[in-house]
């Protein structure tokens, strides 16, 4: 039989005292790689490094990239000090099912591509010896399985990180829906008292005994109280045990004024050791009060949210702990203070980084519906709800304690005709409910109907100005809404337009959104449309950007470049922030002064007399135009600045914005060429500039 390239780990490590603890080793590197239709032994396939995905191909666009089989292989061998331990692999993500065999015996399958889950693996290795872990993923479409369809890539492979993990006999659990074990929930929480109730899974033998000591410590590390519980286990090894604390005067997680966070420290002693689990987390409340204003703490808080598609140009769904720092970097800079993550629970790292900027977080199942696409997003079959209760439940008890995390979503743009997701619907309602923490549930809608009085809050995605009307009739449609539901806790869960940093126009008007043309300042237009209502009307607990970044969607041929949705404020490989996303710096980013000259991409031009933007933080800009000031304007109240009619020479002009009270500047260089003209597309049917609406339903997305 030939060979097969497998990488050897040989796990070296601590023995003795070590041993009676909890040890991981990261299984990240040194994987094979073949593609589920590869069948040749001698094919030897490809050296991969995780996080990894096989579908570079949708990233460039093609709409039948390959869904279906993929195998990874990988040697390791475990000490054979472990003997006594139980050995467990645990799996970040894989899309979307995943089959593990060890040493040629099935050891379990999950199936959901974007939670975590773990198995024990201690009856199948070979302590001493090496052992081979093939592991074999399948995002091949599942009508039992979410999500059926959406305007996303459903990357296949293992994109996130796999731990061997070593632990005693009596150890924390490993097998409640793929949390940590340890779940840390504050009650009662003033700016007097809180009270945090704390509890963890214990898991050994029949009948074994336990001592578990819970030890609270602040932001610091310092102890400030610690509690020690017996427990006995029952005739399956299992049990709960808890205990509870109370901290006097509490410093509050308070946004990203003071995301301050507390650490929870849980040790289980019992048959061959001891086991710890530390998690971070944060003491405070929120609601949505009577004027439908979000209140963080008591205090109402206006969200400046956006929209994120966990995905990366050039390395789709697989993305490294760096890419997670610099979106929430470029989050940061923006002045984002809330972030939804569209369509699938996004990683744990990114959502503790969201912890520690003080981000608020609206956390979802892939339980998405077509919108204007063909398929359906519901399938009434049980093992369909069995596989949407069992996504829910891992989504909550994965992520339970972030503080970020302030809404659980239920589904995004689903439909009640066909089959009818009510009553599933509701029962998710009902977990999320009992089993969440007391966050508030949340949909994302674009249809009239019961589905939008279910959860706690609804959120509606709107898109007048791109897919049909123009965005001044947004004002009409919110004023509608409040009028026809008073009391309906709505939001705005999408908005937004397309958009290329390569395509420009010479004048305003809505371009056709399936076709090819997305000039970008028309989706500048539309967001300072958008933005002038929401933030002299505050009728809403929230609203969301359509998107924050350009994402992948292989079945998408408008834009500039097929695969990709446009709608990003910055471009899918984060290297370049459009117009927009420094109109809404200007709005929410008070703290660090900038001057951002609009449309300083639009390099050439046809006409001599222009009229000049600029976007800023500040009180003043003053505009130069080859060093001859234009005059000084001041802040309209949306970080805007307008110079109408500056003439500019024939050729190459210099244009700068300076700020004269902090010296902020931004240049920009601007050829005039009169018979250049850049090319006007005919307007989509009915789509002139005085076209309008419907202000009876939300808009949709396509």
């Amino acid at each position: 039989m030939k060979k097969i390239l497998l990488t050897l780990i040989c796990i070296f490590g601590v023995y003795g005292a070590a041993l009676a603890q909890r040890l991981s080793v990261s299984l990240d590197r040194g994987w094979t790689y073949t593609p589920g239709w590869e069948m040749r032994l001698s094919a030897g396939g490809q050296a991969v490094d995780l996080p990894h995905t096989w579908n570079t191909d949708a990233l460039g666009g093609k709409p039948d990239y390959y869904r279906g089989l993929g195998s990874y292989l990988k040697a390791v061998e475990i000490p054979e000090e472990w003997q006594g331990r139980r050995i467990f692999l645990r799996f970040g993500g894989a899309n979307s099912v995943c089959d593990l065999y060890v040493n040629g015996k099935h050891v379990g399958q999950h199936r959901g591509g974007y939670t975590a889950f773990a198995w024990e693996v201690t009856r199948h290795i070979t302590f001493g010896g090496r052992n081979i872990l093939w592991v074999r993923v399948n995002n091949a479409p599942d009508l039992d399985l979410l999500p059926l369809t959406g305007d996303f890539n459903i990357y296949g492979g293992l994109y996130r990180s796999v731990e061997l993990i070593a632990v005693p006999a009596t150890h924390i659990a490993f097998d409640d829906y793929g949390s940590c074990g340890l779940y840390v929930t504050p009650t009662e929480v003033s700016e007097a008292r809180a009270d945090i109730n704390t509890h963890v899974g214990v898991r050994g033998g029949s009948g074994a005994t336990a001592v578990a000591t819970f030890i609270l410590r602040d932001g610091e590390g310092n102890a400030l109280d610690s509690l020690t519980r017996r427990v006995k286990l029952d005739n399956q090894g299992r049990s709960d045990v808890g205990a509870t604390f109370t901290i006097l005067q509490p410093r509050l997680w308070n946004g990203v004024e003071d995301p301050y966070l507390y650490h929870m420290e849980a040790r289980v002693s019992g048959s061959g050791g001891y086991d710890t689990v530390r998690q971070e987390f944060g003491v405070r409340w929120f609601g949505v009060d009577d004027q439908n204003r979000f209140c963080l703490n008591g205090k109402p808080l206006r969200i400046q949210g956006v929209c994120r598609v966990e995905d990366w140009d050039g390395i789709g769904g697989a993305l490294r702990r760096q890419n997670h720092r610099r979106d929430v970097e470029l989050m940061r800079e923006m002045g984002v203070n809330a972030v939804r993550c569209a369509y699938f629970p996004n990683d744990p790292y990114f959502l503790g980084l969201c912890d520690r900027a003080g981000i608020l977080v609206w956390s979802e199942i892939p339980f998405v519906g077509a919108g204007q696409y063909r398929d359906t997003g519901f399938n009434d079959s049980d093992p369909f709800w069995v596989n949407a209760r069992q996504q829910m439940r891992e989504m909550i008890h994965q992520l339970y304690n972030h503080p970020s995390i302030i809404w659980w979503g239920l589904f995004d743009q689903l439909i009640q005709r066909g089959d009818d997701p009510l009553t599933l619907v509701r029962e998710l309602n009902k977990i999320a409910r009992e089993e969440g923490g007391g966050r508030l549930t949340v949909a994302a809608s674009n249809q009239d109907g019961d589905l939008n009085f279910v959860t706690d809050l609804i959120g509606f995605n709107q898109f007048m100005g791109w897919t049909s009307g123009q965005p001044g009739d947004f004002a009409g449609w919110t004023a509608d809404l409040r009028k026809g539901f008073p009391t309906l806790k709505s939001g705005v869960s999408e908005y937004g337009a397309g958009a290329s940093v390569y395509q420009w126009a010479d004048s305003l008007y809505r371009p056709d959104f399936a076709g090819p043309w997305h000039p970008e300042q028309w989706q500048t237009y539309l967001h300072e449309t958008y933005w002038s209502v929401i933030a002299s009307k505050p009728n809403f607990w929230g609203t969301f950007v359509w998107t924050m970044f350009d994402y992948g969607a292989a079945h998408r041929t408008e834009g500039a470049r097929p695969g990709v949705a446009d709608y990003g404020l910055v471009t899918f490989g984060r290297s370049v922030r459009k117009d927009a996303f420094y109109f809404y710096k200007a709005n929410w980013n008070v703290a660090e002064p900038f001057v951002h000259i609009a449309e300083k991409r639009r390099e050439v031009r046809g006409r001599a007399v222009q009229t000049l933007r600029v976007f800023s933080n500040q009180n003043d800009v003053e505009l130069f135009v080859n060093g001859v000031s234009l005059g000084l304007r001041t802040n309209d109240g949306l970080g805007r600045f307008v110079w109408e009619n500056a003439v500019l020479r024939q050729g190459e002009n210099t244009v700068e914005a300076v700020d004269p009270m902090t010296g902020q500047r931004d240049r920009a260089v601007i050829t005039v060429r009169p018979q250049v003209t850049l090319p006007e597309p005919a307007l989509p049917g009915g789509s002139g500039r005085g076209a309008s609406g419907s202000r009876a339903r939300p808009g949709y997305r396509q």
